[in-house]
């Protein structure tokens, strides 16, 4: 079936392309952790966490996705893996919220937030962001096995009868509002008004302008369209007092994110784009030797 074909396509390109991208960047941001932690950086080391640990749960969905949505692993992985993965999610938009207020206080009061600008805060809001989804999503862990005491189900966390229904769509109501909502209008208070602000100050590069500028957007198109489509799924859901079959489609735009947010990454940290720059400038380098290193040898051979 399409939607089952385009699901495993997108779960896998996911894969194949956030592993990696993150690697480097926990790499990149634990190095930066233990020489001088700051607040943005161990935002974005939970962040990057969080998608890793995302990500090493996404075969579960791939093996889902090839058995055309039945669940043929052992029942038990079900509900944790399911858990996993929606935590996850919904714990990026909670940090990725917490990049934009710390950008705007520092931009916006710069010498009262560097007073209490200080690493504990920002590991104290990493774990309540923990907490907090991980308590609003437990019924991802919870229903799965109130299913199965009716009996082996075929598939995990995707068909449910009336009575769940009535204890699910509220609860997702409330995902949205509370995980979503909340979150998104935050972020954009924030990067509309580090916008404002940084566009009146006078003595600051184009370049730097631009490059905070395309941090603040960024961040608000991940909101948009990754988070966006599948929180969207719930309020229809509530509204037809049903589970949308679109809703797995929707998903998709969120499982992206664990892609775009190296993006992020690189907007918002000099470590990032600077181990990316030495990268690169080592790649070219040793190319560059390679041909030179080549071009005498095939001199030579003209000569012979």
């Amino acid at each position: 079936d399409l939607p089952e074909r385009l699901l495993l396509s997108v779960y896998i390109l996911t894969f194949l392309m956030g592993v990696p991208a993150n690697i480097l960047a926990f790499c990149t941001f634990c190095r930066k952790v233990r020489r001088r932690a700051a607040p943005i950086d161990i935002l974005l080391l939970n962040l990057t966490i969080s998608d890793l640990i995302f990500l090493m749960f996404l075969p579960f969905k791939i093996k889902e996705a090839s058995d055309n949505m039945t669940w043929s692993l052992p029942y038990a992985l079900c509900p944790f893996s399911g858990f996993v993965f929606y935590v996850t999610i919904y714990n990026s938009t909670l940090l990725l919220t917490a990049v934009s207020v710390e950008r705007y206080l520092g931009i916006a009061y710069p010498l009262r937030y560097a007073l209490c600008r200080q690493p504990r805060y920002a590991v104290l809001a990493s774990i309540m962001f923990w907490v907090v989804t991980s308590l609003n999503l437990s019924i991802v862990y919870i229903m799965p096995y109130f299913q199965w005491s009716k009996g082996p189900p075929s598939t995990c966390y995707l068909n449910f009868t009336d009575d769940e229904l009535q204890i699910l769509l509220p609860l997702r109501l409330e995902l949205f509002l509370v995980l979503f909502c909340i979150p998104f209008i935050i972020c954009c208070f924030c990067y509309i008004n580090f916008i404002l602000i940084l566009s009146r100050i006078p003595n600051i590069s184009r370049r730097r302008r631009l490059r905070a500028i395309g941090l603040a957007l960024g961040t608000l198109i991940v909101f948009t369209v990754c988070f966006g489509p599948y929180n969207a799924s719930h309020v229809v859901g509530f509204v037809r007092r049903d589970s949308e079959e679109w809703r797995n489609i929707a998903l998709l735009s969120s499982t992206l994110n664990a892609c775009l947010d190296p993006f992020i990454f690189y907007f918002s940290s000099a470590a990032v784009r600077g181990m990316l720059n030495h990268g690169f400038r080592s790649i070219m380098a040793k190319l560059h030797i390679l041909r030179c290193g080549g071009a005498p040898q095939e001199r030579g051979f003209g000569q012979i």
